[in-house]
């Protein structure tokens, strides 16, 4: 018995070895029996074994109810000013919770100690003079002990025991005992503070890092941007991320949104002025709020109504320039953006703007270099191929005299008819082809057309065939250009979605004043009843509002299907 004793009092020294001079003092002073100082001593070292912080300060709640024997405590987190930016509650269910409302921000008795850091012992909770009662569903709460939580010299929060079981007070012992395990809070919440930032820092340096090899790997534009947005959400566990750019007017655009909801934010034209990405690009700095619902910055906006809280917006700047806002929420009631959270964030951004800049960069020099071999190809085919179907087209037309026979002559007349509608087809090449523009807009009809057949291959499972003839990029204006390249895809979307086909073929051809677009596949036929056709509606719709018309029959291979989709190039 008495050599349990001895190891049980050698295995305390040892723990208590492990602990800083300052909190091996104060658990000595502790006068408790072995079993009480034990259950101390046992407290102290479970809120150290965690070095997340969230766990941690849950931890901590949860000894503080033992060590005290009370029914009911609290952890708030104290943020700018007075106010509570985290509650954490041990004894109250979450039934409770939710019919109580809001958590407490800071007012009342909880304000006290914020305003007076100090420990705080009361026999009756109503009876002091800052206690404003307990809102409605509470329940009754009358003996109260709570005493602060330091980082070194910062008041991180305080805690906050309430109900002793057994209806009696807190007494002196209970108040230096629970200011031990505030000690031993703050030196637990220390060292998850800096593993925090030094697991931090490893991440936003894998992010970067992320970033290059993805430059070097070829990522485009908008997989830079998706990279940027995707791994701050993961870092800083925020529920929405928005990447904003400059736009005309005084005003952002939201180029990419992640999270829920994207939807209702992409492509979302804002003004500077009243909106919170607007005043962190116009100042250059990054912004934080806690309450981004209720931020006077924000006059307006679906940023409002989204059941967001704590926000954050860094400009994304290389120098002078400032190529974008990265703005950052959680959901409300989500713990605040810290100084030690966003200080990495900007340097981030900053090092996501320079990869936004080189591929802008990149992609401007391969377009150069796409345009100077689009001239090169164009110089060829005019001087080349052009120049030798002329010549060989006044070569037929003069032996067309030396031929005696009517059938053979006209035979020849039709061969060169068919080299100038070949040459006038290679001429729309070339004019196609020194379309200057970059834009999608700007790329001729031929180019866009091949391009979305080209992409169908993706959901189809193969590559369709596609014939083009005619003038297409020089008789086809604009707008028809445009019903064009949205029925195309539609029409290919609709094929892949039903047709169940192993072949489609396209086929778009200029000529006699119409274009017409057909799309035949060698699949199941047209769906039967039950399968809604507002998507053919809506084509044939297109085709009626440009004077032309729609039809859709047997593609006679097998039970596939034709769509045939014919508009005059001049309306009537």
């Amino acid at each position: 018995m008495g050599d349990t004793g001895t190891e049980h009092r050698g295995g305390e020294r040892r723990r208590l070895s492990t602990l800083p001079e300052d909190l091996q003092g104060r658990l000595d002073a502790v006068e408790r029996g072995p079993a009480e100082a034990a259950l101390l001593l046992e407290a102290v070292m479970s809120v150290g074994r965690e070095l997340d912080l969230s766990l941690v300060l849950r931890r901590i709640v949860e000894a503080a109810v033992v060590v005290v024997d009370a029914e009911y405590g609290a952890l708030g987190v104290v943020g700018e000013g007075t106010r509570l930016t985290q509650f954490l509650t041990v004894g109250v269910t979450d039934e409770e919770r939710e019919v109580i409302g809001p958590l407490p921000e800071g007012h009342g008795i909880l304000g006290e100690l914020i305003r007076r850091p100090r420990s705080l012992r009361l026999a009756e909770l109503s009876g002091h003079p800052a206690s404003y009662g307990l809102p409605p569903n509470h329940p009754p709460m009358r003996s109260f002990l709570g005493v602060p939580v330091r980082i070194r010299d910062e008041v991180f929060g305080n805690l906050y025991l309430t109900e002793k079981r057994g209806g009696r007070e807190f007494d002196a012992e209970d108040e230096t005992v629970l200011s031990t395990l505030a000690v031993a809070a703050g030196v637990a919440i220390e060292n998850a503070r800096e593993y925090a930032r030094t697991r931090d820092r490893q991440r936003w340096q894998e992010a970067g890092n992320e970033i290059v090899a993805g430059l070097l790997g070829g990522a485009d534009d908008a997989d830079v941007r998706r990279m940027i947005v995707d791994r701050s959400l993961r870092i800083l566990a925020a529920d929405l991320g928005i990447l904003a750019l400059p736009s005309g007017g005084h005003s952002v655009r939201v180029a990419l949104a992640s999270g829920p909801d994207a939807e209702r934010y992409r492509g979302l034209v804002l003004p500077c002025e009243g909106s919170f990405v607007g005043a962190a690009l116009d100042g250059g700095e990054p912004l934080t709020s806690p309450d981004i619902a209720h931020d006077p910055r924000i006059t307006g906006g679906p940023l409002r109504r989204a059941g967001l809280g704590p926000a954050v917006a860094v400009p994304m700047a290389t120098g002078r320039r400032t190529c974008g806002v990265l703005l950052l929420a959680r959901a409300r009631g989500s713990p605040v953006f810290t100084e030690a959270e966003t200080a990495p964030l900007l340097a981030f951004a900053g090092q996501a703007a320079l990869a936004m800049e080189l591929t802008e960069r990149r992609e401007s020099a391969e377009q150069i270099a796409l345009l100077e071999e689009r001239d090169r190809i164009a110089r060829d085919l005019h001087d080349l191929a052009i120049q030798r179907l002329f010549a060989t087209g006044m070569t037929l037309q003069s032996v067309v005299r030396l031929v005696e026979q009517p059938q053979a002559s006209e035979r020849l007349l039709r061969a060169v008819d068919d080299l100038d509608e070949t040459i006038k087809i290679i001429r729309s090449t070339i004019f196609g082809l020194r379309a200057r523009d970059p834009g999608r807009t700007g790329q001729g009809l031929r180019v866009r057309t091949a391009r979305a057949v080209e992409q169908s291959a993706r959901t189809l499972g193969f590559q369709p065939s596609l014939r083009m003839a005619g003038l297409i990029d020089t008789d086809v204006p604009a707008d028809v250009a445009e019903q064009v390249t949205a029925v195309l895809g539609e029409a290919l979307t609709n094929v892949a979605r039903h047709a169940r086909a192993a072949a489609v073929d396209v086929s778009l051809t200029v000529g006699n004043g119409r274009l017409t677009l057909v799309v035949s596949d060698d699949g199941i036929g047209m769906p039967g009843h039950g399968v809604s056709r507002s998507g053919l509606d809506n084509l044939a719709r297109r085709a009626e509002k440009l004077g032309g018309e729609m039809d859709v029959g047997p593609s006679g291979r097998g039970d596939g299907t034709r769509l045939s989709w014919r508009v005059p190039l001049r309306q009537p």
